[in-house]
């Protein structure tokens, strides 16, 4: 059964292949229940995968195989905070090794068009920080990597 409140997202076809890649890569995910057309519609036939229910780190979601023609575009994008460069490493590199593509300021997007945002707690927590200057430092830092690399927002804190 649905939650009250579910992120669908479009895929032309590769609803369940996404969601088993979600579940497979990020912690408290999982795929819960595949479902399939009880009739053709214009994207598939009777018994094609419908719609997959799965959950990305706690957060329901519901893949529909809506078709071709619907992009997904960075106006939307998971945010992972991570806890160390290994957690960042492993997810970003899991995401761009499986089709995807590196962006810049810790986004990628996965190989069906969804954006990803590898974000390292201490690199939140740098671009808000009570000393402006150390703030602008990291902040600056971070604008030149693509995949944030932890050792050098702490350089950017020190100075």
């Amino acid at each position: 059964m649905l939650s009250k409140n579910t992120i669908c997202l479009w895929y032309d076809g590769a609803a369940l292949e996404a969601a088993t890649f979600y579940a497979n890569t990020f912690p408290d995910s999982a795929v819960k229940a595949v479902h399939r057309a009880p009739g053709d519609y214009p994207a598939g036939k009777q018994g094609d995968v419908l719609t997959v229910e799965f959950t990305v780190m706690g957060i329901p979601c519901l893949g529909l195989n809506g078709g071709p023609g619907i992009q997904h575009n960075q106006a939307f994008s998971f945010q992972v905070a991570t806890d160390d460069q290994e957690e960042t490493d492993r997810l970003w590199n899991a995401i761009i090794e499986n089709g995807g593509s590196a962006n810049v300021c810790g986004w990628c997007q996965d190989k069906w068009g969804l954006s990803w945002q590898i974000t390292p707690r201490i690199l939140s927590a740098a671009i808000i920080d009570p000393d402006p200057a150390a703030a602008k430092r990291a902040f600056e830092a971070m604008m030149t990597m693509g995949k944030i690399d932890i050792s050098g927002i702490e350089a950017a804190l020190r100075g």
